[in-house]
């Protein structure tokens, strides 16, 4: 099965912040990840990126604010994206 793309987006925040979500179905899971999703989640501000989660191939479901990267615990796609926008609004504030 090829990936097949569920999401795109690009929102604007204001003037100088974004978030970019990009979400794909494979047929199987990547290394390290024990489910079908492939995903790249980030904000960014003033062109760099302070918030990202994603699901590199072999390093697995993790997430990265600023320069520190830590697990993540993935459970499906909404808790995902909940996950997301919970730390997109505590960055923000």
């Amino acid at each position: 099965m090829k990936a097949e793309m569920l999401m795109r987006e690009r929102l604007a925040l204001s003037s100088r912040a974004f978030v970019e979500i990009a979400i794909w179905r494979l047929g199987q899971p990547l290394p390290c990840s024990a489910h079908r999703y492939k995903y790249r989640l980030a904000y960014i501000v003033d062109n760099a990126c302070v918030l990202r989660y994603d699901n590199e191939t072999g390093k697995g479901d993790h997430k990265h604010l600023d320069e520190v990267e830590v697990p993540y615990h993935f459970i499906d796609l909404d808790r995902l994206q909940a996950d997301f926008w919970a730390d997109v609004h505590a960055r923000r504030k």
